[in-house]
């Protein structure tokens, strides 16, 4: 797991620290832009790059122009519907595709 400066623990070095993990939307559309004129090819096993996911933010870096990065578990579904999800775990992500849940 990434500790960043900015992680935030719970628990105690008796029965074990842990993140604290704040509920964040990552917008996919934003993280994954596609070209308005690139050609289209349905893969349908491919996964849905598609509209926003419920992630896991746990912890934050500067960037050298000040733009901030947060650390995110998060999990892309498949196109064809299938249960079972691409996880992703201590991604850094750019703030300005993290949205807090209203």
């Amino acid at each position: 797991m990434i500790n960043s400066p900015f992680t935030t623990w719970e628990g105690d070095d008796v029965h074990g620290r842990r993140p604290v993990l704040t509920s964040v939307w990552v917008l996919l559309d934003d993280l994954f832009p596609r070209p308005p004129d690139a050609p289209r090819h349905v893969i349908v096993t491919g996964l849905d790059l598609t509209g926003k996911v419920q992630g896991r933010l746990h912890g934050r870096f500067p960037s050298v122009d000040g733009n901030w990065l947060g650390v995110v578990n998060y999990e892309i579904s498949y196109a064809d519907g299938r249960r079972e999800k691409l996880h992703l775990v201590d991604q850094l992500l750019p703030f300005s595709v993290l949205r807090e849940p209203k």
